[in-house]
């Protein structure tokens, strides 16, 4: 676990970097290695990492538009997820879906830029693992901010009527987007939203790996024992903007300095350090874990950036006559097939 968090941290800090040569000192978002919005979860592994270490690769997991700590987590190819979020041609979606539209469908991950729209996909998942008689189960993830969502609560709703396995949890790291917890929603708890639909709820008040690890194994496990649903709610803090370039005008330095002081990543170290592993040893991880997301980055970089002929492929419907010279593959106007 500690290794994984040392990636995912270092794997924010490195997109930090290689996201914002170019688009300075006047920001511009089109400018760059790495196209279009960037939102980093730095300062949430503890939830990612706890959770998806009781995972196995046909369990499903959907993430929100933060999703690189629960993706390194659940074992999404980091090569390719790099090389989509660099936006080329041997990126998970062509390079055509950036950070936020992520599919490893080899360890059935899945994630969007669509707030709470995770949570019905993962009922869904669960529904059909318990059509298929399987102890298969799902992993919905969002933030605090998404609480209120149809889309969320719906998918409460029906994951308890159905009796699912599946865990939704929220990552609480006080911020939806610009606005305090406190101003989008009076419950303090997200947790205590599981009350009004029968479900089991939980809450980690701080964002400590090994309290998140053993609260997960409760929830999943009672997932896979056909036990239901659960809604898990894990404390993190937000070291980084909303988005890349984010000035964050509207958050006091004390707020950002005390998010700052909240490193689950040290708190596991000092954790580790008690129980007898050598800094050597903690070391080795470290290097391990740069050496993985270096290499990752610069293997991205290298790859070709997708033909330009190639933005109407893979697309629901056929593009408008005259765009492309090839024939249409059916007839929207439902003629022949």
């Amino acid at each position: 676990m500690y290794e994984d968090m040392v990636t995912a941290r270092y794997y924010e800090e490195r997109l930090q970097e290689e996201y914002l040569e170019g688009k300075q000192p006047a920001f511009d978002i089109s400018a760059g290695p790495i196209p279009g919005e960037l939102h980093l979860a730095a300062g949430h592994e503890a939830a990612g990492i706890g959770v998806c270490h009781h995972l196995r690769d046909d369990d499903t997991v959907t993430a929100p538009h933060r999703p690189h700590h629960i993706a390194i987590a659940k074992g999404v190819d980091l090569k390719r997820m790099t090389a989509e979020i660099f936006g080329r041609e041997t990126g998970l979606g062509k390079g055509k879906g950036g950070h936020m539209h992520l599919f490893d469908p080899d360890v059935n991950f899945a994630c969007s830029g669509i707030i709470a729209q995770g949570c019905p996909p993962a009922a869904g998942a669960a529904l059909a693992a318990k059509k298929r008689n399987t102890d298969a189960v799902a992993v919905a993830f969002l933030g605090e901010g998404a609480i209120d969502q149809g889309g969320f609560l719906e998918s409460l709703n029906f994951a308890g009527v159905q009796d699912l396995p599946v865990v939704f949890v929220i990552e609480d790291n006080d911020w939806a987007i610009s606005m305090p917890k406190e101003r989008i929603t009076d419950v303090e708890d997200g947790s205590k939203r599981a009350d009004g639909f029968a479900i089991h709820g939980e809450r980690v008040d701080h964002d400590d790996v090994e309290a998140v690890h053993e609260a997960a194994r409760r929830a999943i496990g009672r997932a896979r024992d056909g036990n239901g649903p659960t809604l898990l709610e894990v404390q993190v803090h937000r070291r980084m903007g909303h988005f890349m370039g984010d000035p964050q005008t509207y958050r006091s330095e004390t707020d950002q300095e005390a998010a700052s002081a909240r490193d689950s990543i040290e708190r596991l170290a000092e954790t580790l350090r008690a129980y007898g592993i050598e800094e050597e040893e903690l070391e080795e991880s470290r290097e391990a874990a740069h050496e993985r997301v270096d290499e990752a980055i610069a293997w991205a970089k290298e790859q070709p950036e997708p033909d330009p002929s190639a933005a109407h492929e893979d697309v629901w419907v056929n593009p408008p006559s005259g765009v492309t010279d090839e024939e249409p593959a059916y007839d929207l106007a439902g003629g022949d097939d």
